[in-house]
């Protein structure tokens, strides 16, 4: 049998980047003969599989046990795919190279929707056939991440698939394939632990209009939570890549969930409560894994990172230890206040970084409908801040699509972008302002969830209306394709009945979607016309408060008539305050799963 390291040392001149086939990285695992052997497999190349932290932590949870061994595998690149068949070498694990046909379980990440026809690509690569109802052996084949809180369009191709935090339920999983070998058993026992969703166990049926009539059995697949992080496995060790990827350097989670509340965003909504480490577990985490790794930048993560209530004193007690080393720190998100300029200040005396915030709407009126709880006046109190303490380019990100936005909201855009560079040119002339914009896609277990999306063409129209606005010195402007915000929107809320598109998509040669070089619109248009399937039904078509939703089985701990008065408060751009401040606002999520919110200090 071929291994990764015959296919390259026999066609190492044709493939691009050697480095994601080696699976010898610093830190990685080897293991023989081990009880279970599965793989964790990441849709995408391996750069971005890599800086995906959820693997290296499920990785690390696994092979701290001697019994269990997980691997690594990725979508191989189009230059390694096209050797691979030549040679009729099946998809490989990374570390031992093998087949992964063969393990006990494979287990995909589900992170956005445009990587689902390479879940399909890699089970044709393994020679593993991809409907959950021809497959009577093999490895378990399951699911677990961000999507899937909506995993019906792919609902046929898992045999199970997990809501909700990880790390326990994945070590549970292990147990389960360590005691029992039955393929069968596995599964049903799988089943019956906390965030397990079997979908061949639901029914859907479907009115004449093509909404849903039913879902049965009449239960809830509640998610699975990790209730004190401080007590959850964090790799101390992780893969050192041979090659740059996405995300290089030391992640270490400040805290999961946040309680911002805006309305279009799942993750702050499916990840709720919030729960955060101790500055003390932060720290130690850094040391040992700085130590472990020889990495020069440190990145404190979490969906709005400067919300940690003890980053005030973490941050410089960081960086007492940080700056002897060299070694920089880097915050992924900021808000929109003096103290974020602050923060930036102390970090910067490693490495000079640019500054990035998300006022996401121009109007006060868009900010107010999409609870983002910032004016215009705290950001250019913050933009003045910061030029005056030297930034020179400040990033603005937005969205456009948003419900009731109007010319005037859209164009309110530029004109932030525009106040934001005069500001800066009290200071200095260099002064560069960036601003990106992504359209709406809306989500499932969100007050946007019964929101249209705006048409493809009436997107690109607003998209040029802030690009002939911003032109001028000190102006740039970004923007996403929105045929794939449009696909994305499709599979966001889709239901069973896009998996045959998904397939034929895939068959037809719709791989890695989310790279605009191989996105082919082309062919899933052609995939929805052969199947006859609307696609507008699912991006574009507004929902009532009665209709049954494709995902309203699972339960993200968010009640539906909690987002439902959040989606009426949006129209009303009422704003709902943050729970830290103005105590509980209902969504449910503490008492429904027994868990709290964890603050470690007060908030700054």
């Amino acid at each position: 049998m071929l291994t990764y390291q015959d296919l390259l040392e026999k066609h190492l001149s044709r493939i691009e980047k050697p480095g994601r086939y080696l699976g010898t990285e610093l830190n990685s695992v080897h293991k023989e003969n081990p009880l279970v052997h599965v793989a964790l497999a990441f849709p995408d190349v391996y750069e971005v599989g890599m800086s995906h932290f959820g693997l290296k932590i499920l990785y690390h949870i696994a092979n701290k046990h001697p019994e269990f061994y997980a691997e690594r595998v990725f979508a191989p690149w189009p230059d390694m795919e096209k050797i691979m068949l030549e040679e009729q070498v099946e998809l490989l694990t990374l570390e031992s190279s093998t087949p992964i046909k063969n393990l006990d379980l494979v287990g995909f990440t589900l992170q956005y929707e445009l990587s689902y026809t390479n879940i399909l690509h890699m089970l044709r690569l393994a020679g593993i056939n991809i409907w959950a109802k021809n497959r009577n052996e093999g490895p378990l084949i399951i699911a677990g991440g961000p999507c899937a809180f909506n995993p019906e369009p792919l609902a046929p191709f898992f045999d199970a698939i997990v809501l909700g935090d990880g790390e326990e339920v994945f070590l549970q999983i292990l147990k389960i394939l360590a005691q029992e070998k039955n393929r069968t058993k596995r599964l049903a026992l799988i089943g019956q632990l906390d965030g397990v969703y079997l979908p061949d166990q639901f029914k859907i049926s479907y009115q004449a209009d093509g909404t849903i009539e039913s879902i049965s059995p009449e239960r809830k697949i509640k998610k699975a939570v990790v209730a004190d992080l401080d007590q959850a496995d964090y790799p101390e060790k992780p893969i050192v890549p041979f090659i740059q990827t996405v995300h290089d350097r030391v992640n270490v989670e400040v805290f999961r969930g946040c309680l911002r509340g805006c309305r279009f965003c799942q993750a702050g909504m499916i990840y709720r409560p919030t729960r955060e480490r101790t500055d003390t577990e932060i720290k130690r985490l850094i040391l040992e894994t700085l130590k472990n790794t020889g990495y020069e930048e440190v990145s404190l993560t979490s969906l709005s990172t400067a919300d940690y209530t003890k980053l005030s004193c973490l941050v410089p007690d960081l960086m007492t230890v940080l700056e002897p080393k060299k070694v920089s720190l880097s915050l992924p998100s900021l808000r929109i206040d003096s103290f974020s300029v602050d923060l930036a200040k102390e970090i910067e005396k490693v490495k000079k970084t640019g500054l990035t915030f998300a006022p996401e709407a121009g109007s006060q009126r868009m900010r107010d409908l999409i609870n983002k709880n910032v004016t215009e006046e705290d950001l250019l109190k913050t933009a003045d801040a910061a030029f005056a303490n030297g930034w020179t380019h400040i990033k603005l990100y937005f969205m456009i699509g948003l419900p009731t936005e109007t010319d005037a909201d859209v164009l309110a855009i530029a004109e932030l972008a525009k106040k934001v560079r005069e500001v800066g040119r009290r200071y200095t002339k260099k002064v560069t302002v960036t601003v990106s914009t992504s359209s709406l896609v809306p989500k499932s277990h969100t007050p946007f969830q019964w929101v249209g999306q705006n048409e493809r063409e009436e997107l690109k129209r607003k998209q040029f209306l802030i690009k002939d606005a911003l032109k001028g010195p000190g102006l740039q402007f970004n923007w996403h394709n929105p045929e794939g915000s449009y696909l994305e929107a499709v599979l966001a809320r889709g239901d069973r009945r896009l998996a045959p598109v998904l397939a034929y998509a895939e068959e037809n040669g719709a791989y890695f979607d989310s790279w605009h070089e191989y996105f082919k619109p082309e062919i899933w248009a052609e995939a929805f016309a052969a199947c006859n399937i609307d696609p507008d039904f699912y991006a574009l078509r507004e929902r009532t408060k009665t209709e049954i939703l494709p995902w309203d089985h699972l339960d993200s701990g968010v009640k539906k008539s909690f987002l439902w008065q959040e989606w009426e408060k949006a129209l009303s751009e009422k704003t709902t305050g943050d729970c830290r401040e103005i105590g509980c606002i209902g969504c449910g999520v503490c008492p429904d799963l027994n868990v709290k919110t964890i603050l470690r200090g007060e908030r700054t």
